[in-house]
Protein backbone atom coordinates (compact mmCIF):
# COMPACT_ATOMS: atom_id res chain seq x y z
CA UNK A 1 0.00 0.00 0.00
CA UNK A 2 1.25 3.78 -1.02
CA UNK A 3 1.05 6.36 1.40
CA UNK A 4 1.03 9.78 -0.41
CA UNK A 5 2.58 13.13 1.23
CA UNK A 6 -0.34 15.95 1.24
CA UNK A 7 0.51 18.80 -1.60
CA UNK A 8 1.19 21.22 1.45
CA UNK A 9 3.62 19.21 2.85
CA UNK A 10 5.78 18.21 -0.09
CA UNK A 11 5.69 21.91 -0.65
CA UNK A 12 7.28 22.46 2.90
CA UNK A 13 10.15 20.12 2.42
CA UNK A 14 13.56 21.83 1.99
CA UNK A 15 16.84 20.99 2.47
CA UNK A 16 17.55 22.30 6.11
CA UNK A 17 21.33 20.84 5.93
CA UNK A 18 24.29 21.50 4.28
CA UNK A 19 25.14 18.96 1.30
CA UNK A 20 28.79 16.89 1.76
CA UNK A 21 30.56 20.30 3.16
CA UNK A 22 33.55 18.28 4.42
CA UNK A 23 35.02 15.25 3.55
CA UNK A 24 33.99 11.97 5.71
CA UNK A 25 36.52 11.71 8.26
CA UNK A 26 36.93 9.27 11.26
CA UNK A 27 35.45 11.56 14.09
CA UNK A 28 32.27 10.71 12.12
CA UNK A 29 32.76 7.39 12.33
CA UNK A 30 33.12 8.15 15.87
CA UNK A 31 29.59 10.16 16.65
CA UNK A 32 28.31 7.53 14.74
CA UNK A 33 29.60 4.61 17.04
CA UNK A 34 28.43 6.65 20.04
CA UNK A 35 25.67 6.52 18.67
CA UNK A 36 25.18 2.92 18.31
CA UNK A 37 27.11 2.25 21.74
CA UNK A 38 23.85 4.38 23.24
CA UNK A 39 21.76 2.13 21.19
CA UNK A 40 23.51 -1.32 22.52
CA UNK A 41 22.81 -0.03 26.39
CA UNK A 42 19.16 1.07 25.59
CA UNK A 43 18.39 -2.58 24.09
CA UNK A 44 20.12 -4.24 27.34
CA UNK A 45 18.54 -2.08 29.89
CA UNK A 46 15.30 -2.36 27.97
CA UNK A 47 14.00 1.50 27.58
CA UNK A 48 10.69 2.07 26.24
CA UNK A 49 10.20 3.65 22.51
CA UNK A 50 9.51 7.15 24.12
CA UNK A 51 12.36 7.30 26.72
CA UNK A 52 14.78 6.12 24.22
CA UNK A 53 13.94 9.07 21.76
CA UNK A 54 14.74 11.20 24.56
CA UNK A 55 18.11 9.69 25.26
CA UNK A 56 19.02 10.10 21.55
CA UNK A 57 18.16 13.59 20.68
CA UNK A 58 19.37 15.27 24.44
CA UNK A 59 22.73 13.38 24.03
CA UNK A 60 22.53 14.57 20.00
CA UNK A 61 21.90 17.80 21.24
CA UNK A 62 24.55 18.03 23.49
CA UNK A 63 27.05 17.44 20.43
CA UNK A 64 25.50 19.67 17.97
CA UNK A 65 25.39 22.82 20.65
CA UNK A 66 29.18 21.97 20.60
CA UNK A 67 29.45 21.97 16.51
CA UNK A 68 26.85 25.62 16.84
CA UNK A 69 29.27 26.99 19.39
CA UNK A 70 32.19 26.53 17.17
CA UNK A 71 31.05 26.82 13.33
CA UNK A 72 29.43 29.19 12.22
CA UNK A 73 27.57 27.85 9.88
CA UNK A 74 25.28 26.01 12.54
CA UNK A 75 23.01 28.08 14.38
CA UNK A 76 22.42 27.68 18.24
CA UNK A 77 19.27 25.70 19.54
CA UNK A 78 18.71 28.67 22.16
CA UNK A 79 15.54 30.10 20.75
CA UNK A 80 14.31 27.24 18.68
CA UNK A 81 14.07 24.31 21.19
CA UNK A 82 11.82 25.67 23.89
CA UNK A 83 13.13 26.79 26.78
CA UNK A 84 17.20 25.61 25.68
CA UNK A 85 19.59 27.62 27.54
CA UNK A 86 22.36 29.92 25.69
CA UNK A 87 25.66 28.04 25.10
CA UNK A 88 28.86 29.75 25.94
CA UNK A 89 31.51 29.98 23.40
CA UNK A 90 33.86 27.40 22.44
CA UNK A 91 37.37 28.17 23.57
CA UNK A 92 39.42 30.06 21.44
CA UNK A 93 42.56 28.09 22.73
CA UNK A 94 44.64 27.16 19.81
CA UNK A 95 44.23 23.22 21.07
CA UNK A 96 41.05 23.25 21.26
CA UNK A 97 39.21 20.35 19.33
CA UNK A 98 35.31 20.65 18.92
CA UNK A 99 35.18 17.39 17.50
CA UNK A 100 36.82 15.79 21.20
CA UNK A 101 34.64 18.52 22.94
CA UNK A 102 31.62 17.74 21.60
CA UNK A 103 32.03 13.66 21.68
CA UNK A 104 31.90 14.27 25.05
CA UNK A 105 29.36 16.16 25.63
CA UNK A 106 27.56 13.76 24.02
CA UNK A 107 29.06 10.83 26.11
CA UNK A 108 28.32 12.46 29.06
CA UNK A 109 25.08 13.19 28.52
CA UNK A 110 23.89 9.56 27.32
CA UNK A 111 25.64 8.01 30.57
CA UNK A 112 23.80 10.38 32.47
CA UNK A 113 20.26 9.14 31.11
CA UNK A 114 20.41 5.37 30.98
CA UNK A 115 20.67 2.74 33.41
CA UNK A 116 23.98 0.85 32.60
CA UNK A 117 25.98 4.31 33.58
CA UNK A 118 29.19 1.94 33.34
CA UNK A 119 28.47 0.58 30.35
CA UNK A 120 28.85 3.91 28.65
CA UNK A 121 31.37 5.06 31.13
CA UNK A 122 33.89 2.08 29.82
CA UNK A 123 33.09 3.30 26.32
CA UNK A 124 34.00 6.60 26.67
CA UNK A 125 36.95 5.57 28.11
CA UNK A 126 38.07 3.79 25.87
CA UNK A 127 37.01 6.84 22.85
CA UNK A 128 39.05 9.28 24.80
CA UNK A 129 42.17 7.14 25.11
CA UNK A 130 41.80 6.81 21.37
CA UNK A 131 41.26 10.68 20.89
CA UNK A 132 44.53 11.17 23.27
CA UNK A 133 46.76 9.49 20.69
CA UNK A 134 46.03 12.40 17.53
CA UNK A 135 45.64 15.40 20.61
CA UNK A 136 47.79 17.00 22.77
CA UNK A 137 47.34 16.68 26.31
CA UNK A 138 46.36 20.57 26.79
CA UNK A 139 44.32 19.81 23.74
CA UNK A 140 42.29 17.12 25.52
CA UNK A 141 41.52 18.32 28.72
CA UNK A 142 40.28 21.91 27.25
CA UNK A 143 38.11 20.36 25.06
CA UNK A 144 36.92 17.73 27.65
CA UNK A 145 36.33 20.50 29.49
CA UNK A 146 34.28 22.51 27.32
CA UNK A 147 31.97 19.74 26.61
CA UNK A 148 31.75 18.93 30.30
CA UNK A 149 30.32 22.22 30.63
CA UNK A 150 27.91 21.77 27.65
CA UNK A 151 26.48 18.78 28.83
CA UNK A 152 25.93 20.12 32.16
CA UNK A 153 24.14 22.77 30.55
CA UNK A 154 22.26 20.60 28.27
CA UNK A 155 21.28 18.29 31.30
CA UNK A 156 19.94 21.07 33.69
CA UNK A 157 18.05 21.74 30.53
CA UNK A 158 16.54 18.32 29.92
CA UNK A 159 15.52 18.14 34.16
CA UNK A 160 13.21 20.36 33.50
CA UNK A 161 10.86 18.66 30.76
CA UNK A 162 8.76 17.03 33.30
CA UNK A 163 10.04 13.64 33.23
CA UNK A 164 11.21 13.20 36.46
CA UNK A 165 7.80 14.24 37.67
CA UNK A 166 5.91 11.89 35.37
CA UNK A 167 7.77 8.90 36.98
CA UNK A 168 5.45 10.06 40.34
CA UNK A 169 2.26 9.53 38.62
CA UNK A 170 -0.50 7.24 38.74
CA UNK A 171 -0.60 4.48 36.06
CA UNK A 172 -3.14 4.02 33.50
CA UNK A 173 -6.57 2.86 35.16
CA UNK A 174 -8.58 0.17 33.35
CA UNK A 175 -12.35 -0.35 33.56
CA UNK A 176 -14.95 -2.72 32.03
CA UNK A 177 -15.67 -0.43 28.91
CA UNK A 178 -14.80 -3.35 25.91
CA UNK A 179 -13.80 -0.54 23.44
CA UNK A 180 -11.29 0.66 26.12
CA UNK A 181 -7.77 -0.55 25.95
CA UNK A 182 -6.34 -2.64 28.13
CA UNK A 183 -3.53 -5.49 28.64
CA UNK A 184 -2.87 -7.83 26.16
CA UNK A 185 -0.94 -11.32 25.83
CA UNK A 186 1.37 -12.69 27.19
CA UNK A 187 2.05 -10.53 30.29
CA UNK A 188 -0.77 -8.35 30.19
CA UNK A 189 1.80 -5.02 30.84
CA UNK A 190 0.42 -1.74 32.43
CA UNK A 191 0.30 0.86 29.29
CA UNK A 192 3.73 3.03 29.18
CA UNK A 193 4.10 6.02 29.54
CA UNK A 194 0.39 7.30 29.87
CA UNK A 195 1.61 10.59 30.97
CA UNK A 196 4.04 11.43 28.06
CA UNK A 197 1.55 14.05 26.70
CA UNK A 198 3.40 16.25 29.69
CA UNK A 199 6.29 15.99 28.44
CA UNK A 200 8.16 19.22 27.35
CA UNK A 201 8.13 19.10 23.43
CA UNK A 202 11.27 20.77 21.75
CA UNK A 203 9.53 22.25 18.25
CA UNK A 204 5.78 21.79 19.12
CA UNK A 205 4.17 24.31 21.12
CA UNK A 206 1.76 21.75 22.53
CA UNK A 207 1.73 17.71 23.00
CA UNK A 208 -2.05 18.68 20.92
CA UNK A 209 -0.68 20.96 17.84
CA UNK A 210 -0.83 18.13 15.59
CA UNK A 211 -3.96 16.49 16.62
CA UNK A 212 -5.84 13.91 14.37
CA UNK A 213 -8.65 13.17 13.29
CA UNK A 214 -10.92 10.63 16.26
CA UNK A 215 -10.31 7.03 15.10
CA UNK A 216 -14.10 5.67 13.60
CA UNK A 217 -16.54 4.93 16.50
CA UNK A 218 -15.72 1.74 18.32
CA UNK A 219 -18.46 -1.08 17.54
CA UNK A 220 -19.15 -4.76 17.22
CA UNK A 221 -21.90 -4.29 14.92
CA UNK A 222 -20.99 -6.27 11.78
CA UNK A 223 -22.11 -3.25 9.32
CA UNK A 224 -20.05 -0.85 10.83
CA UNK A 225 -16.84 0.86 9.50
CA UNK A 226 -14.83 -0.33 12.90
CA UNK A 227 -16.26 -3.66 12.46
CA UNK A 228 -14.72 -3.70 9.36
CA UNK A 229 -12.08 -2.68 10.11
CA UNK A 230 -10.87 -5.27 12.63
CA UNK A 231 -11.70 -8.02 10.70
CA UNK A 232 -8.98 -6.46 7.99
CA UNK A 233 -6.82 -7.06 10.85
CA UNK A 234 -8.12 -10.93 11.70
CA UNK A 235 -8.20 -11.99 7.64
CA UNK A 236 -4.35 -9.87 7.03
CA UNK A 237 -2.98 -12.09 9.61
CA UNK A 238 -4.67 -15.18 8.50
CA UNK A 239 -3.66 -14.87 5.07
CA UNK A 240 -0.36 -13.29 4.90
CA UNK A 241 2.57 -13.90 2.39
CA UNK A 242 5.88 -14.78 3.02
CA UNK A 243 6.72 -11.04 1.56
CA UNK A 244 4.57 -9.10 4.00
CA UNK A 245 5.74 -11.35 7.48
CA UNK A 246 8.98 -10.39 6.48
CA UNK A 247 7.82 -6.77 6.64
CA UNK A 248 6.44 -7.38 9.82
CA UNK A 249 9.31 -9.12 11.55
CA UNK A 250 11.61 -6.01 10.14
CA UNK A 251 9.80 -3.49 11.26
CA UNK A 252 8.74 -4.90 14.46
CA UNK A 253 11.26 -3.18 16.72
CA UNK A 254 9.51 -4.06 19.91
CA UNK A 255 12.01 -3.91 22.69
CA UNK A 256 10.80 -6.56 25.33
CA UNK A 257 9.36 -9.77 23.64
CA UNK A 258 8.75 -12.46 26.13
CA UNK A 259 8.09 -16.31 25.16
CA UNK A 260 6.31 -18.28 27.45
CA UNK A 261 7.36 -22.30 27.58
CA UNK A 262 5.59 -23.57 30.34
CA UNK A 263 6.58 -22.28 33.32
CA UNK A 264 9.80 -21.01 31.79
CA UNK A 265 9.66 -17.22 29.90
CA UNK A 266 12.00 -16.14 28.02
CA UNK A 267 13.12 -12.41 26.57
CA UNK A 268 13.67 -11.07 23.25
CA UNK A 269 15.51 -7.60 23.32
CA UNK A 270 15.29 -5.34 20.23
CA UNK A 271 15.79 -1.85 19.54
CA UNK A 272 13.41 0.56 19.62
CA UNK A 273 11.36 1.94 16.47
CA UNK A 274 13.25 5.30 17.25
CA UNK A 275 16.86 3.12 17.64
CA UNK A 276 15.77 1.66 13.61
CA UNK A 277 15.63 5.26 12.52
CA UNK A 278 19.06 6.47 14.13
CA UNK A 279 20.29 3.80 12.21
CA UNK A 280 19.08 4.38 8.65
CA UNK A 281 20.40 8.13 9.67
CA UNK A 282 23.86 6.70 10.19
CA UNK A 283 23.59 4.66 7.02
CA UNK A 284 22.74 7.85 5.07
CA UNK A 285 25.69 9.48 6.78
CA UNK A 286 27.68 7.24 5.56
CA UNK A 287 26.62 7.26 1.86
CA UNK A 288 26.52 10.79 1.41
CA UNK A 289 30.31 10.61 3.46
CA UNK A 290 29.35 13.22 5.44
CA UNK A 291 31.98 15.19 7.74
CA UNK A 292 31.64 15.41 11.29
CA UNK A 293 29.32 18.66 12.15
CA UNK A 294 26.73 17.57 9.13
CA UNK A 295 26.68 13.94 10.61
CA UNK A 296 25.69 15.33 13.50
CA UNK A 297 23.32 17.97 12.42
CA UNK A 298 21.73 15.01 10.60
CA UNK A 299 21.11 12.89 13.76
CA UNK A 300 20.18 15.79 15.37
CA UNK A 301 17.28 16.38 12.95
CA UNK A 302 16.33 13.10 12.55
CA UNK A 303 16.39 12.84 17.08
CA UNK A 304 13.89 15.75 17.18
CA UNK A 305 11.40 14.61 14.78
CA UNK A 306 11.30 11.42 16.52
CA UNK A 307 10.93 12.81 19.83
CA UNK A 308 8.30 15.02 19.24
CA UNK A 309 6.38 12.66 17.44
CA UNK A 310 6.57 10.28 19.86
CA UNK A 311 5.06 13.05 22.33
CA UNK A 312 2.23 13.92 20.07
CA UNK A 313 1.24 10.49 19.39
CA UNK A 314 1.23 8.88 22.51
CA UNK A 315 -1.14 12.21 23.69
CA UNK A 316 -3.43 10.78 21.36
CA UNK A 317 -3.32 7.25 21.87
CA UNK A 318 -4.21 7.87 25.86
CA UNK A 319 -7.01 10.25 24.84
CA UNK A 320 -8.73 7.93 22.77
CA UNK A 321 -7.46 4.31 24.60
CA UNK A 322 -8.61 2.81 21.69
CA UNK A 323 -8.66 -1.08 22.38
CA UNK A 324 -5.92 -3.57 20.14
CA UNK A 325 -7.54 -6.05 17.89
CA UNK A 326 -6.12 -8.60 19.69
CA UNK A 327 -8.37 -8.28 22.53
CA UNK A 328 -11.42 -7.84 20.69
CA UNK A 329 -10.95 -10.80 18.30
CA UNK A 330 -9.85 -13.45 20.91
CA UNK A 331 -13.61 -12.00 23.25
CA UNK A 332 -15.57 -12.00 20.49
CA UNK A 333 -14.28 -13.62 17.08
CA UNK A 334 -11.50 -16.51 17.72
CA UNK A 335 -10.16 -17.06 21.10
CA UNK A 336 -7.57 -19.17 19.29
CA UNK A 337 -6.16 -16.61 16.92
CA UNK A 338 -2.72 -14.54 17.77
CA UNK A 339 -1.39 -11.58 16.14
CA UNK A 340 2.08 -12.17 14.26
CA UNK A 341 3.66 -10.14 16.52
CA UNK A 342 3.27 -9.45 20.22
CA UNK A 343 1.18 -6.77 21.07
CA UNK A 344 2.72 -3.47 22.04
CA UNK A 345 1.55 -2.39 25.77
CA UNK A 346 -0.56 0.80 25.11
CA UNK A 347 -3.74 2.16 23.25
CA UNK A 348 -3.74 1.76 19.41
CA UNK A 349 -4.92 4.54 17.85
CA UNK A 350 -2.86 6.06 16.24
CA UNK A 351 0.14 3.83 15.31
CA UNK A 352 3.47 4.90 16.67
CA UNK A 353 5.80 3.14 14.12
CA UNK A 354 3.64 4.96 11.65
CA UNK A 355 3.81 8.38 13.35
CA UNK A 356 7.59 8.39 13.97
CA UNK A 357 8.47 6.87 11.20
CA UNK A 358 6.63 9.91 8.71
CA UNK A 359 8.40 12.26 11.28
CA UNK A 360 11.60 10.95 10.35
CA UNK A 361 11.31 9.83 7.01
CA UNK A 362 10.09 13.77 6.64
CA UNK A 363 13.30 15.16 8.62
CA UNK A 364 15.89 12.78 6.75
CA UNK A 365 14.67 13.73 2.84
CA UNK A 366 14.93 17.63 4.41
CA UNK A 367 18.90 16.44 4.81
CA UNK A 368 19.54 14.12 2.16
CA UNK A 369 17.02 15.04 -0.29
CA UNK A 370 14.44 12.96 -2.47
CA UNK A 371 14.64 10.25 -4.17
CA UNK A 372 17.40 9.10 -2.05
CA UNK A 373 17.98 5.28 -2.08
CA UNK A 374 19.79 3.19 0.81
CA UNK A 375 20.31 -0.55 1.96
CA UNK A 376 18.38 -1.02 5.60
CA UNK A 377 20.87 -3.09 7.51
CA UNK A 378 20.02 -2.13 10.76
CA UNK A 379 18.40 -5.28 11.68
CA UNK A 380 21.60 -7.57 11.11
CA UNK A 381 22.14 -7.91 14.51
CA UNK A 382 18.70 -9.91 14.84
CA UNK A 383 19.21 -12.59 12.39
CA UNK A 384 17.12 -10.58 9.50
CA UNK A 385 18.27 -9.71 6.21
CA UNK A 386 18.42 -6.09 4.25
CA UNK A 387 16.36 -4.46 3.20
CA UNK A 388 16.24 -1.60 0.10
CA UNK A 389 14.63 0.93 -0.36
CA UNK A 390 14.11 4.07 -2.80
CA UNK A 391 13.59 6.99 -0.62
CA UNK A 392 13.13 7.58 3.37
CA UNK A 393 9.57 8.20 2.98
CA UNK A 394 9.47 4.70 0.89
CA UNK A 395 10.57 3.30 4.08
CA UNK A 396 8.44 4.87 5.86
CA UNK A 397 5.40 3.30 4.24
CA UNK A 398 6.47 0.24 5.13
CA UNK A 399 7.38 0.91 8.40
CA UNK A 400 3.60 1.92 8.76
CA UNK A 401 1.85 -1.02 6.51
CA UNK A 402 4.06 -3.58 9.16
CA UNK A 403 1.64 -2.89 11.72
CA UNK A 404 -1.01 -4.74 9.90
CA UNK A 405 0.63 -7.36 8.66
CA UNK A 406 1.68 -7.86 12.04
CA UNK A 407 -1.81 -7.89 13.63
CA UNK A 408 -2.04 -5.27 15.89
CA UNK A 409 -3.18 -2.05 14.59
CA UNK A 410 -6.24 -1.11 12.79
CA UNK A 411 -5.72 1.09 9.04
CA UNK A 412 -7.19 3.83 10.67
CA UNK A 413 -4.49 3.93 13.42
CA UNK A 414 -2.03 3.71 9.91
CA UNK A 415 -3.31 5.71 7.41
CA UNK A 416 -3.94 9.00 10.10
CA UNK A 417 -0.54 8.11 12.03
CA UNK A 418 1.19 8.51 8.56
CA UNK A 419 -0.31 11.74 8.17
CA UNK A 420 0.12 12.96 11.62
CA UNK A 421 3.79 12.42 11.10
CA UNK A 422 4.40 13.34 8.50
CA UNK A 423 2.61 16.94 9.25
CA UNK A 424 4.50 16.84 12.55
CA UNK A 425 7.73 16.42 10.28
CA UNK A 426 7.30 18.87 8.04
CA UNK A 427 6.64 21.52 10.15
CA UNK A 428 9.91 20.85 12.52
CA UNK A 429 11.29 20.53 8.84
CA UNK A 430 10.55 24.00 8.34
CA UNK A 431 10.84 25.55 11.51
CA UNK A 432 13.93 24.51 12.87
CA UNK A 433 17.08 26.20 10.98
CA UNK A 434 20.26 24.46 11.61
CA UNK A 435 22.50 25.25 8.87
CA UNK A 436 23.15 28.98 6.73
CA UNK A 437 25.20 29.27 4.18
CA UNK A 438 27.51 32.52 4.83
CA UNK A 439 27.92 35.22 1.95
CA UNK A 440 31.80 35.72 1.02
CA UNK A 441 33.24 39.29 0.54
CA UNK A 442 36.33 39.63 -1.75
Amino acid sequence: MKFLIPSIIALALFSSCNSTSEPYDEYSRDFQQLNQAITDILVHDIFSPPVAARVYVYSTAAAYSVVAASDEHYLPLTGQFNEFPSIEPAPQDLDFSSEVAALHAAGIVGQALVFSEDRMQQYMEELMNTLAEHHSAKGMEVSKEYGARVAEAVLNWASKDNYNQTRTFTKYEINDDPMRWKPTPPDYMDGIEPHWRNIRPLILDSAQMFKPVPPPTPSLDTQSVFYQDLMEVYQAVNELTPQQEAIAQFWDCNPYVSVHKGHVMLATKKITPGGHWMGITGIACRKAGLGFESTINAYLRAATGLFDGFISCWDEKYRSELVRPETLINEFIDEEWQPLLQTPPFPEYTSGHSVISGAAGIMLTGVFGDPFAFQDSTERVYGLPDRSYESFNTASDEAAISRLYGGIHYMPAIEMGIVQGRTLGAYIDSTLTTYQELSTHE
